[in-house]
């Protein structure tokens, strides 16, 4: 019951936080001039988007480092190597997707860093972790507890963190398309794996993991007062990079990197609707989706964004709750 109590406060105090720190921020991005800039391919759907202010993904990722730093003086959690490699991801892609943000905000359009420029960056921040994972006692084993797969992929491992980190950090970004999706979404894929990870009672630091989850997630529901529809603010890529790296540094830790594919289910789907679409486009000349990602096929359908949002977030319960199954109670 302790360790659920901790959860409890840890939510609560990061949503408190997160309220009162979005009240004081929101001004600040309009009085910044940080506003966002529809693509011309949703001008004629997103028109009422147009100038609303973006880089609102610091409205959770402050007051989860605050929320973090007070139960951390209150003895609440403990700082351990696996926190501090959370941490590290959870911030180096917030900066790296803060300064696409702000080249967006500089050309008053939605063009920012290229793709290269921030696959380059993902790299650079994939290795750095992979380095302080070796060196803190990580091993590079691919294990699935539940199907009793056990694989050492040796360096191979960094390659496939790599593929875990840039995967996840873009598919939570490319979710990120109507009111409140990408945060709700996030919200839930955290509470699962804040379950999952109390169940990793043989990974050092696994309550803290935790309860560091229970923290985004308050943080992230006091966000989402500012970011259901209509929206007061978009997140923009300074949140979704963080949230969607920060998703799957918290699998790499807690040994339920497949289990992931399962949690984020809404999200892979999203990513391979954007796939498909390309494939079908560059080699057959033809599109499967009115446009992708699929969010963006049921607004062309004609539906409301509060439905389409409603629909997937069904969907993102479902699939964390399979994922919690599978991974702790099978």
């Amino acid at each position: 019951m302790l360790i659920l109590a901790k959860s409890a406060l840890a939510l609560m105090v990061s949503f408190i936080i997160t309220v009162v720190f979005g009240i004081i921020l929101l001004p600040l991005l309009k009085k910044l001039k940080a506003r966002q800039t529809v693509s011309i391919f949703l001008s004629n759907i997103h028109k009422k988007k147009q100038g609303v202010p973006t880089m609102g993904g610091l409205i959770f990722i402050i007051p989860t480092i605050i929320s973090t730093i007070i139960l951390l003086l209150l003895n609440k959690i403990e700082f351990s190597s696996n926190l501090f490699l959370i941490l590290f991801i959870f911030l180096s892609y917030a900066l790296l997707g803060f300064i696409d943000d702000m080249i967006k905000i500089k050309r008053q359009n939605n063009i920012g860093l290229t793709e290269i420029q921030k696959l380059i960056g993902q790299i650079i921040i994939a290795i750095l972790f992979f380095i302080i994972f070796i060196n803190t006692g990580h091993d590079t084993i691919l294990e699935i507890h539940t199907l009793g797969i056990k694989l050492n992929m040796g360096w191979f491992y960094g390659l496939f963190i790599l593929f875990m980190l840039v995967a996840s950090s873009n598919a939570v970004n490319i979710t990120d398309g109507l009111d409140g999706l990408a945060g709700s979404l996030s919200a839930i894929a955290f509470l699962a794996f804040g379950i999952i990870s109390f169940g990793t009672t043989w990974i050092t630091g696994s309550e803290d993991i935790g309860i560091f989850c229970f923290i985004l997630v308050g943080s992230l529901l006091g966000f989402l007062i500012y970011n259901t529809y209509p929206a007061k603010v978009i997140m923009g890529d300074t949140g979704s990079l963080a949230l969607g790296a920060t998703l799957a540094v918290i699998a790499i830790l807690t040994s339920h990197e497949i289990t992931l594919v399962v949690v984020a289910g809404v999200f892979v789907i999203e990513t391979l609707t954007c796939i498909i679409q390309m494939i079908a486009g560059r080699y057959f000349g033809k599109k499967i989706f009115l446009m992708a990602p699929l969010h963006h096929h049921f607004e062309k359908l004609g539906w409301h964004e509060v439905n389409i949002v409603k629909l997937f977030l069904v969907f993102g319960i479902f699939f964390s709750v399979a994922g919690v199954v599978f991974s702790v109670w099978i």
